[in-house]
């Protein structure tokens, strides 16, 4: 039972990185400016429905589990720059794909194969996204 606990604890905490990210992108495609800001603003709009499915598939997932969506996600940080923007957002889609390896480990564990299927192709999104504002970034 503790494992399935910790699992539905770990889909709770990328639950609200999926959601900081939604509230992070909106922001971003509101206020950044420039040439590069362009670029992010489009980019982002582009990310926000993929995000959306991410944290829907995730509240939906803890439910069936057993446990409760525990929605807290923490608001944007402000940034006076479309590179400071786009660098908070690299930083974070690296940490929410590593936080899915590890949930990935333990649904194996608990012999969730669907939802390892599931987070696997989730965790090809965000490093594909990553690598993306990674190299807009440069």
């Amino acid at each position: 039972m503790a494992d399935k606990q910790a699992l539905i604890d770990g889909l709770n905490e990328d639950l609200n990185l999926e959601l900081e990210a939604i509230l992070r992108y909106v922001y971003h495609a509101a206020s950044a400016t420039g040439l590069l800001g362009h670029e992010l603003r489009e980019m982002a709009k582009e990310d926000l429905a993929g995000e959306l499915v991410h944290a829907s598939f995730l509240a939906d997932k803890i439910a069936a589990l057993g446990g409760e969506p525990n929605i807290n996600p923490r608001p944007p940080k402000k940034q006076k720059s479309a590179k400071d923007m786009l660098l908070e957002d690299v930083a974070a889609e690296r940490a929410i794909a590593e936080n899915y390896r590890k949930h990935i480990e333990m649904a194996e564990a608990l012999g969730e194969k669907g939802l390892v299927i599931k987070l696997e192709d989730i965790l090809s999104d965000e490093v594909d996204h990553a690598d993306e504002l990674e190299r807009l970034a440069r």
